[in-house]
């Protein structure tokens, strides 16, 4: 692709024209037509358009600086009219710095480089008739109406060729090429003209030069405003259509046009709005389940006997509860934890695991089904081929290919940016960035912890002491409830900052790195920022669900931190509640704070920019300076688009068993982001460049990734975070006899038996509570169910047959729940084919039609040359052997 694009696409590749030989722009007045999308003539169409402020007009920089810009842009420009695209440039309508250079692209480039990039276009109407559904009826009425937005013609299409353009469907030159066509194959010529060439390194591309400062934007242009159709008769309004029938808030129940979305902005935002949408729609299902099951524990929470136990004041009300620190902390009454305790049998009963179950299974249809309806979209988008024949190689590393190697296939030379051992060194020192960057985030986890030990000393000596509990701020503020909201708030205020620079670092490895191909890019650095998002986000989680309460010893020989913090137990009402509330804030704070990012900074700023601009001038505004001041699109795309739900469908999946709701609040939040997400593209942003992707890239292993993960974390939720082990244990075999004095099973006298008892007279003097000990009792009992024997026993402290009995249940119970789901998710898995067969034969049916008519078309064409090669010949036959005249 280099040599042709050196040798026959764009011959001053690579070569600065002479000063004097340089082309320049036209130049024209803007003509008053606000909607206009043409040059000054009427008949060019606007492909692209370039900003940059006049040097002769700046003040704050350097005079070389300014002369040294405008030679760049000189000779850039110069090299994009020398590949055959036409510039005219405009003087601003508000602002007499900025300059506007349109580009065009006439028809022999957009053939040209269509045949470059291998862009697939239309052959013929396609015959292949459209079974309709038994769900088309229903899903009619949630359709965009089709008279508002008319369904795209279907056609059989084949990589552009330009000798066989008579075979391409060709009604009208001007309307061949699409505008996001366009685009693409002019924004492909923007990125590889050089402007100038620096200690034997050619510097090019539009990128580049948008950097320094050399232009000010480079962007496609929308057809219309979003508010109101276009003036322009030849301009379809398909923005304000979008606006109307897709992002407009009355559209919230209605479903997507996804054609018109690819039509407009490419399959790119293409795919990720189906996807996205996708999601959306699975997570109804997994929404229902989970709000059946958060009902059943509501109802079942009354009949919680363990709950009742505890809030009786003959049982809950006589049990007194061993200090939760050492020396400030005081003794305390069981029947405090009543209103945690009720709380808990709401997501700590039988239906979070039927609903952790479900889950499981849930996931993998969702991947699944996901995988056939992309394999349909692939087809009806004509990218089921496009990373074999379309993908080209990044300019960047195009301009570090210094190195000669042979190709083992072709067994010619290419030229690569590395060698061997080079790329061997790249990847070391990346591979050890990435790794140093995650123990930095484990780092300043380790930080929180130590926080939240430090100050549950500082609450415990300053909260209420009485040990009666019966002030309401004793009953909901507890110090283990005041430490884990304040580490939780804090923990989320040092995941957002840390997000700012892991996105700066992530990107600095990936460049470094070189891939090939802008999916090679994206997938590089998708992979990186998730495992940096996975562990800032998910690692406060997984230390309250897995490690905090766990390793703590007991009263009388606490587990300390670095020698000075004493481990930290679990909120009397169980981790359970801690990880609920950890959930609660990471997402909502999360959710708002993206709002917060995403659609309120652009609005005001937009709004900021429209006043501004009102207030300098009443003038008439065309289209290329209205779009100027929306905000540009980030270099990343979508990437925060699907960083954000790819999280989300983790704390969806990943914890699920400890908030059955996650996945209602997922649809409504979901339901909102479309329409917020489409009306901050159509109205907010300058219009991206369109762009080919044939799936969601390396997002679709990590989401089964996940999904493979969340078996285990739901499964050891279920059997270390919540009691539903412990309790069922309880029930089976230690409420009747030999252990228990119960004739049938029963709940009764669990929390007796569960918590151990623990004599007071064997603190250690650095342990001792400084609050005095009252009445006659000389025992008190552990905040943990560790399951111990009682004082005066000949093995005192140490783990009695009970919790042996628990520890058996729990690993046999996750052997067999994540055997149990992941059966199931391999029959799933292989009944369901990634391709439908319908699909299938349609790629088929398309491909042999399309092989076909090529063939029949390329027959014709010989047999005609042929016939009129035979026709020479029989004519200089016959003049050779007929009768002379005389």
């Amino acid at each position: 692709l280099v040599l042709e694009l050196n040798q026959v696409i764009i011959p001053t590749y690579g070569t600065v024209p002479a000063q004097q030989n340089l082309h320049t722009p036209e130049w024209a007045d803007f003509d008053d037509k606000p909607d206009s999308l043409f040059f000054s003539d009427g008949q060019r169409r606007i492909d692209f358009v370039l900003v940059y402020e006049d040097e002769s007009k700046k003040i704050a920089h350097k005079r070389s600086d300014r002369k040294k810009q405008k030679g760049k842009r000189q000779v850039y420009e110069s090299g994009l009219i020398n590949n055959g695209l036409q510039l005219e440039a405009t003087r601003s309508v508000l602002d007499e710095k900025l300059i506007f250079v349109k580009v065009h692209a006439p028809w022999e480039v957009l053939c040209t480089y269509a045949e470059v990039m291998h862009i697939k276009l239309p052959l013929q109407p396609s015959d292949l008739k459209t079974q309709d559904s038994a769900f088309n009826w229903f899903s009619r009425l949630f359709r965009v109406d089709e008279n508002i937005i008319k369904p795209e013609q279907e056609f059989f299409t084949a990589p552009f060729q330009k000798e066989h353009l008579s075979n391409f469907y060709i009604q009208d030159k001007d309307t061949f090429f699409n505008p996001a066509t366009r685009s693409r194959i002019v924004h492909f010529i923007l990125s590889r003209v050089e402007y100038t060439t620096k200690n034997n390194v050619k510097k090019f591309g539009i990128n580049k030069l948008l950097d320094t400062g050399t232009y000010k934007a480079a962007f496609p242009l929308h057809d219309s405003s979003f508010r109101h159709l276009s003036t322009d008769s030849d301009c379809p309004s398909e923005r304000y259509l979008l606006y109307r029938e897709w992002a407009h808030p009355k559209n919230i129940f209605k479903l997507q046009p996804l054609d018109f979305i690819r039509k407009y902005y490419g399959e790119k935002i293409g795919i990720y709005f189906a996807w996205l949408g996708f999601y959306t729609n699975m997570l109804i299902v997994a929404a229902v389940v989970g709000v059946g099951c958060f009902l059943y524990g509501c109802l079942t929470k009354d009949n919680c006997t363990w709950s009742q136990e505890v809030c009786d004041p003959n049982i809950g009300g006589n049990i007194i509860m061993c200090p939760q620190c050492d020396k400030v902390c005081t003794y305390w009454n069981l029947t405090i934890t009543c209103e945690s305790s009720k709380k808990l049998c709401i997501f700590d009963s039988f239906g979070t695991l039927v609903f952790a179950v479900f889950m499981g299974i849930w996931v993998t249809l969702f991947l699944e089904f996901w995988k056939r309806r992309q394999a349909e979209l692939e087809y009806e988008w004509d990218t089921v081929e496009y990373l074999e024949q379309e993908e080209q190689v990044r300019p960047e590393y195009e301009a570090r290919c210094s190195h000669v190697v042979m190709n083992e296939i072709t067994q010619q030379e290419e030229h690569v940016p590395y060698t061997a051992c080079g790329k061997c060194i790249r990847m070391t020192f990346c591979t050890s960035a990435v790794f140093f960057w995650i123990l930095l985030i484990i780092a300043s986890v380790i930080g929180i912890i130590v926080y939240r030990l430090s100050v549950f000393l500082v609450f415990s000596a300053k909260l209420p002491k009485h040990i009666n509990g019966t002030e309401a701020i004793r009953k909901y503020l507890t110090p283990q409830t005041a430490t884990s909201v304040t580490a939780s708030l804090i923990s989320f205020i040092v995941i957002m900052v840390l997000n700012v620079i892991y996105e700066k670092v992530a990107i600095l490895i990936t460049d470094f790195e070189l891939p090939r191909t802008q999916t090679d890019y994206e997938n590089s650095l998708t992979t990186k920022m998730f495992l940096f998002q996975f562990v800032n986000y998910y690692s406060s989680c997984f230390y309250i669900a897995f490690f905090k309460g766990k390793f703590v010893g007991h009263p009388g020989n606490p587990v300390y931190w670095l020698g000075k913090y004493r481990n930290e137990e679990c909120d009397p009402g169980g981790c359970l509640l801690e990880l609920t509330t950890q959930l609660a804030i990471i997402v909502g704070g999360k959710a708002i704070w993206n709002n917060i990012q995403e659609v309120l900074l652009p609005w005001v700023k937009n709004l900021i920019g429209r006043y501004c601009a009102a207030a300098r001038s009443e003038k008439v505004v065309p289209r290329w300076e209205q779009d100027y001041h929306l905000q540009p699109i980030g270099k990343l795309g979508l990437f925060y688009e699907y960083l954000e739900m790819v999280i989300q469908f983790g704390f969806v999946t990943l914890f699920v068993a400890s908030f059955p709701l996650a996945p209602l609040l997922a649809l409504i939040n979901n339901t909102l982001e479309i329409r917020l997400d489409a009306w901050k593209l159509t109205t907010q942003f300058r219009r991206m460049v369109p762009q080919k992707a044939q799936d969601i890239g390396a997002w679709q292993p990590i989401m089964q990734g996940i999904a493979i993960l969340a078996v285990v974390t739901n499964a050891m939720i279920i059997a270390f975070t919540s009691d539903m082990i412990p309790r069922l244990v309880y029930y089976w075999s230690f409420s009747v006899p030999p252990y228990g004095s119960h004739s049938s099973h029963t709940m009764k006298g669990y929390i007796n038996s569960t918590l151990s008892v623990f004599n007071i007279s064997d603190f250690k003097n650095a342990s001792k509570p400084f609050s005095p000990w009252f009445g006659n009792q000389t025992t008190c009992r552990q905040v943990y169910r560790d399951l111990r024997y009682p004082p005066g026993h000949q093995h005192q402290y140490e783990h009695n047959i009970y919790y042996w009995h628990v520890i058996a249940a729990k690993l046999a119970f996750i052997i067999v729940m994540e055997h149990v789901i992941y059966f199931v998710k391999f029959i799933i898995s292989y009944v369901i084919p990634d391709v439908s067969q319908k699909t299938k034969s349609k790629v088929k049916r398309e491909k042999y039609l399309t092989q076909k008519l090529l063939h029949e078309n390329d027959l014709k064409v010989v047999k005609k040359t042929i016939g009129k090669i035979a026709d020479k010949i029989i004519k200089g036959v016959d003049s050779t052997f007929g009768p002379k005249a005389e």
